[in-house]
Formats: C-alpha cells, structure tokens, sequence
C-alpha cells in the first residue's frame, strides 16, 4: 500500500487540510489534492463564489417527502454529475440527523423524523453521488439534531436510543458504501465526537465502514485525544491540532504510530476511489486537484431544470383540499397571487449549504407563465412580514456597478495606505471569501443605488470588526463590533448586519461605500445590504384582500423569513412572521377560493386551516419551485409528497421541544418516543400525521395480506384501489406495534412503505419489504439486536393516524 512508503512526517501531513477546502496532495505517491464542496441543497464547488452559480435542489425536509428512493438516487446523479465538472471529489451531504424537535434551526436539511425514512432516503442519495465518482459524506454523526450551542453542548443519550434511532440512519448509510462519514461538532455522552469511541464501534468495527472519518469545519480541538480515536482527517487547515505536535506524540509514544498509518491508508483509499491518486511522481508535483473531467457530457440545461422541476411537484404535500385543486385553468378568468413569498420565495434554508443558482422561478412567474394569456393575474404583495434578519444584500434591480454600470457591485481589497491590491465585480453586495492578496487590510463594496421609491431606505452593512457605511461620501454607520461567537456560519457565512436609515428620493442615484477592516478572528466575509421603505402595513394589507375578492381564486403565499431555519441556531416558536396569519384570515374570507402556498422548511403553525379550499405545503422547493407549483395547482402533476415529519397544531401540542441546553447538557428524555410515536404515546393527536398527504385522486384500502418470507425478513401485500377519477400515486406504510413487549418499545413504529400507481378504479397490490431488524430491538446488555418471539401486530394503511388494516406476524 502506498501509505507504507510514506514517512511520519508525511502521514500525517495528510490528515490535515490544505486549505478550507482541499486535501494535501503528495507527489511522491501521487496523491493529488482532493477538493471538498458544501451540500446538500447542491454542489456550490470550492469557496463562496456567486459567479459560480448551481443547480439548486428542493431541500432536504423535502426530499425525505418523496418516499421514493429512485428519484432521490436520480438526484444524487445529479450532484454527482455537477460536482464532477466543478472539479470536487468529495461532497458534504447527505445531512442523517433526525427531526427530533420541530424547533431545530436546521430542520429542513435532515430527511425525516423516522430513522428508517432518514436511512433510506439518505443511502439512496448516497448511492446516486458515488455512482459518479464522487464520494458522498454522512453527516453529522451524531445526535447533532439542534443548533443552540451547537459546538459544546453536551447530548445525553442512552445507548438502545442511540442504536435505534440517531445512529441507524448512518449504519443505513455505511451499507450503501458512502465513502465519508464528519464526525460533528458536539460531544455525546461527555466526549466530543472527535475523540469518541463511537467512531471506533459501531461505525469502523461491527459496520465494517472503510472509509474516511472527516470533521465538521473547525470541530477537531485536540491532539492526542482525536488522533487515538477513529479520527481521521481535519478540516480545515492548514493549521490545526495535529500537523507537527501530531508527530511528537507518536514520538513520545502517547499515539500508536500504526493509528496513524491507518488514517493515511484511509485517506489514500479514498483518493483511489475518486480518482485523485495517479503513478507516483518522484521529486514532481502530483498535479492540481480535479478541475472537471475531460470528456464528461454536460447534461442540458433544460434537462436538469426538468428533473428539478418534476422532483420539487412530485415533494409538494397537499395537507388540505375541499374540491379546490386542481384548478381549471380554461375555466378561470382572473386570479390573485398574495404574500411576499410569491414574488420572493425561500428556495433553501440558511448556512453552509447555500448555493447560488443561475435562475430561480418564483410562485408569480411560474403562475404567469402557466396559465393562458386570457387569464388575468393581479399581484399584491401584502405587509411585509416581520422578524426577517435585515435587507436583503444589494443587487438587481437596485444597484449598478460604480466602474462598468453593470448591475451589482464593485469590490476592491486594499492595503494599509489604501493600494488597490485586488478589484472585482461582484453580481451582489453578499461578499463571503473575497480573495485576499498579501498585505490586505480592508475589504470595499461600493454601488450606485437607484432607488425607485421615496422615502426611508434602510442600508446595511454586515461583517465583524471595523465597519463603516457612506452615503455620497457622508458616513452614516461607523463602529467596531467583536465577534459573538465562533460560530463558523455566523461568522463566514451570516455576519450580523448593522443598519442606517437614509431618506432617499425615486430617480436619484446615490453612491453607497462599505467598508470593513480585516482583523484576526473576524473572518472576512462582507455584506452590503438595502431595503426600500416598507409599505404601510394596513393598506397593504387592504389592497390584498380587494384584490382577492375581485378575482375568481387567490394564490396566498406564506412562510418563514431569513431570520429563521437557518445554521446556527434554533427557532423559538413555530409561528408564522406577523401578519402572515392575519393576512390568510382576510383573504379567505373575502375569497373562499383561496389556495394557501406554505413556503418553509418544517413545520409552522397554520391555526386557519380548517378555512381555505386548499392548503399546499412547497418547502424550500429550490430553483423551479415556481414552475412545480404551477404544474400542481393546474393539475399537471399531482403533489406527490408525503409527510417526513409530524406537523403540531401548535408548539406546545409538540412532544420535543428541548433544544437549549441547561449548563452545557442537553439530555434525550424522550428516549425512543420522538415523532409520530411520541404523539402515540401520549395518545394526542396532531395538525397532521407523519406520512399524510392527498393526492388528486382517492383509495380504498381493502385486504393486508400473510407476510410472505424473504431474503432479509419479510414481503407483506397490501391490495388497495384507486376510487378517484383519476390516476395517482399512493405511498403504502407497514407500522409494527407490540403491545406486551417485555422492554419499553413505541406503541407502534414504521417497518417498511411501498408506493404504487394505478388509474381509477384499478385494484393494485404494494408487496412492502419488511427488514427482520424492523422486529429487533438493541439490548445494551447482551451487546446486539434481540428478536422477543411471539406474534407482532402488522398496521397497514397511507399514514401513522391512519392504518385501516390489521394483521398479525409471528416470530
């Protein structure tokens, strides 16, 4: 193996970053470097570069609502296929952490509450990626379910909790072969992940996975510690805890010399298997890291939208429907799109899985673009709704370049005299790794602001450090401000803003200058940011309502802000902005034809719910969000999307809502009753069940069949009939219940699902595959899985609150 001709001092070179984003490379076995990019929302490549935009993914949380492993494994083509031509090896997605809490900031970038959706729909995006040569990495292991100190905090979890729920989803994964898994920032049972055992058993020993244990950015805090555990590479470098104080504990004898052997095999191995280890170059340079694959076809544009496009459709969950949808559009003469969010939609949630797509289809556009010319739509925005986290970064259609007149803004580095050292242009004022030559000691955004409304304008400037802002050469902010926190998504990928309020008049360009002073610890990002007055919340309001009253049908689009669902930190309250409820109410009752969109991540609160003909859940839909909602309200495609998590009908009704914890320490009370069996548990009921969702069409569920063995425990049909007037889709669940178990167990738990399509009137059967481990639960006492024999009771029907049919297994 090469790493055996490969010196102390060269191993462990390699187990640190080169950089933020890249590995070392090492000529001498030619080792090229290889180049990491966020996910999973898409592959934004090395680095925060707005001119390299990316296909956009609906998120997560929506994903976990297809049930539908082959179109996630489709998608996982996709980013495979899109990291290859932007020259990246190694891909930070999927996200396994589960929906333990509906308060979890980063709620819609896990797939589901369950293990057994979160697995399955994880290991097929893992599949789909690697099947590009392109390793995928299971992240964030574990118990790393809630933002809210999220770099200390201590979870307690037992370990039968841990083996069923937290860490089943990355035993799924390791399975399916993924190539990475990050150890996380937080500490679990009193250690911090990079130095626990956990990554020794269950994950390289008894699961047998091969690969490479990477850290989260920055969550590698020690030397020895780490490097005795099943630690393998540090992210990022080049400096960090190991390097040369590494070399010395393996001299002094405190680290086996074979661990660290052992992580440059991995790390070699990894390299084999994305295609960075070339013959070995004596006394050469091994090369650049992955600059794209020559050869490689680049899929039409059109045809990658389409798959998106069709992909966000079929996550849609249509929650509620009372002969509303689909609408006709040959029989519509006018229609109202409302909200905020309809003309400026949330496509992906906050943090270090942004990208930046070339194009995003709004609500608006895809309606206007849809439906015939003879319609007339009439768009109202409403009152702004509040607690967004500041303007919004200044681009289009407000700002041109100071130099060229191109829209966006113009960034320049200069030295300690004030030397132009770097100059670029820049599509909008959100600036998060500006190139840095030698000698920078101030980053610059400057724009010509044309404002198209009179009045209060609130500009912005977001950074840590010495900031100032001017406005035609009048300095309006000036100040230094420390960093809070360490957090690497406050500080490199959300900076706090600090605003100023300056009267400008429509028509009169203004030149706006912000600067920030680098300084060590602060990071470098830089935002200039601008916000138009905001309209007076009462006549936008009324103009809204009249505009929904006037037409045949309204399009109301609500959802969460800027200031929410984001890395970083968790929500406190499950509570739409204000007045977004008050303006669903208003609008209802002027137009009981109303379509309410819900544009958010996870679950909110919808208290009017019961009011509107329909209520259409999109979550951050990603880039043709709009075009899918248009195909789904026209009944072009049928929402497709199933529940991944249980929806309260208030905070309070939900079973988890501890994500704070209380002196460092966050314990897992709950155990194995988070979700869907929480609520069994406690025998309530809530908004909506984990796997509700309608379709256009209806079902009968008429027989569950005598399972029937296979090769990994069971097969179970469930015959069903399409009852509707047109063809559908429908996800089959299996739930397994043991009511006199001799060990605490939920009172019913997911097994297994199968979906089927059929047109109406047509009786189909699902064969839903059952795992044997789906009857097995961890015993901490006896070190394995145990099977209590006797008979389980098999539930059958389209969600956790409705499981019409009834069987019995026997073991």
């Amino acid at each position: 193996m090469f790493a055996d001709k490969l010196d102390l001092r060269q191993c462990v070179r390699l187990l640190t970053g080169a950089d933020t984003w890249r590995t070392p490379g090492e000529p001498s076995v030619g080792l090229r470097p290889m180049v990491f990019s966020d996910g999973p929302a898409g592959v934004r490549g090395p680095g925060w570069d707005e001119g390299s935009t990316s296909a956009l993914l609906p998120s997560a949380s929506a994903l976990g609502a297809l049930w539908d492993e082959d179109r996630v494994y489709g998608l996982g083509v996709l980013l495979g296929e899109e990291a290859r031509r932007k020259g990246v090896h190694v891909l930070l997605a999927p996200t396994l952490n589960l929906h333990r809490s509906p308060l979890a900031g980063r709620h819609f970038e896990c797939c589901a509450e369950d293990p057994l959706l979160a697995g399955r729909t994880g290991a097929a995006l893992v599949r789909g990626i690697q099947s590009r040569g392109v390793a995928a990495t299971a992240k964030h292991y574990v118990a790393n379910d809630s933002e809210t100190e999220r770099l200390t905090l201590d979870a307690r979890v037992d370990e039968r909790v841990l083996r069923e729920l937290y860490l089943a989803p990355f035993e799924a994964a390791v399975r399916a072969g993924v190539w990475l898994v990050m150890s996380a920032y937080n500490r679990v049972n009193g250690v911090g992940m990079t130095e626990s055992s956990l990554l020794a058993e269950p994950l390289k020993g008894e699961w047998g996975f091969d690969g490479v244990v990477v850290s989260d950015w920055g969550a590698g805090r020690s030397t020895a510690a780490s490097a005795r555990a099943a630690q393998d590479l540090l992210m990022p470098g080049p400096d960090g805890p190991w390097g040369e104080a590494l070399v010395e504990a393996v001299e002094r004898g405190v680290v086996p010399a074979e661990s660290v052997r052992d992580k440059a095999r991995r790390l070699l191995r990894l390299a084999a298997r994305v295609g960075a280890l070339a013959a070995p170059v004596p006394g050469g340079s091994a090369g650049p890291g992955r600059g794209g694959i020559a050869g490689l076809p680049v899929p039409e544009e059109t045809s990658v939208r389409r798959e998106l496009r069709e992909a966000a459709a079929a996550s849609f969950v249509l929650l509620e429907n009372r002969g509303l949808l689909p609408l006709a559009p040959g029989e519509l003469g006018s229609l109202a799109v409302l909200g905020v969010h309809a003309a400026a939609p949330r496509v992906q949630g906050g943090g270090s899985s942004e990208v930046f797509p070339g194009a995003v289809v709004s609500p608006l556009a895809g309606l206007r673009a849809a439906l015939p010319a003879a319609v007339r739509v009439v768009y109202e925005p409403g009152p702004a709704p509040e607690g967004a986290c500041g303007p919004a970064p200044l681009g289009a259609p407000y700002a041109r370049d100071p130099d060229t007149g191109a829209p966006g803004v113009r960034l320049r580095v200069l030295d300690a005299a004030g030397t132009v050292l770097h100059r670029a242009h820049q599509p909008s004022g959100r600036v998060l790794e500006p190139e840095l030559p030698p000698g920078a000691r101030t980053v610059e955004l400057a724009a010509v602001l044309h404002p198209d409304t009179t009045g209060p304008w609130t500009l912005g400037v977001g950074g840590f450090g010495t900031l100032s802002l001017a406005v035609e050469g009048a300095r309006v902010l000036h100040g230094t401000f420390p960093p809070e926190t360490d957090d690497p998504a406050v500080v490199h990928v959300r900076p706090p803003q600090h605003t100023a309020v300056v009267r400008l008049t429509a028509g009169a360009p203004v030149h706006v200058l912000a600067r920030r002073e680098l300084a060590p610890g602060t990071g470098r990002a830089t935002v200039l940011t601008a916000a138009p007055p905001a309209p007076d919340p009462a006549e936008a309001l009324a103009a809204a309502v009249e505009a929904a009253r006037e037409a045949e049908a309204a399009v109301v689009v609500v959802g969460t802000t800027e200031g929410a669902e984001s890395e970083g930190h968790d929500r406190s309250t499950l509570r739409l902005p204000s007045p977004q409820d008050e303006l669903v109410r208003e609008v209802v009752r002027a137009n009981p034809r109303t379509v309410v969109v819900v544009n958010a991540g996870g679950p909110v609160e919808l208290p009017w719910r019961a009011a509107p003909g329909a209520v259409l859940l999109t979550w951050f839909p990603g880039q043709e969000g709009g075009h899918a909602l248009a195909d789904v309200l026209l009944g072009r495609s049928e929402p497709g999307g199933r529940l991944p998590t249980t929806w309260p009908a208030t905070l309070a009704d939900a079973p988890v809502r501890t994500t704070r914890p209380t002196r460092g320490v966050l314990p897992y009370e709950e155990g194995l009753h988070i979700g869907h069996r929480a609520w069994q548990r406690a025998g309530s009921t809530p908004a909506y069940w984990f796997g509700h969702g309608l379709g256009y069409t209806t079902w009968a569920y008429e027989h569950l069949g005598p399972p029937e063995a296979a090769p990994d425990g069971y097969e179970i049909p469930v015959v069903l009939r399409n009852t509707g007037a047109r063809r559908g889709r429908e996800v089959v669940q299996l739930h397994l219940a043991r009511p006199d178990s001799a060990v605490d167990r939920p009172v019913r738990w997911l097994a297994g699902w199968a979906a089927v399509e059929a047109a109406p009137g047509e009786r189909v059967t699902a064969y839903v595959p059952v795992s044997a481990r789906a009857l097995r639960y961890w015993s901490p006492e006896a070190r394995t899985w145990v099977l209590e024999p006797g008979a389980y009771t098999v539930l059958a029907g389209r969600s956790a609150g409705d499981l019409p049919l009834r069987a019995t297994l026997k073991t």
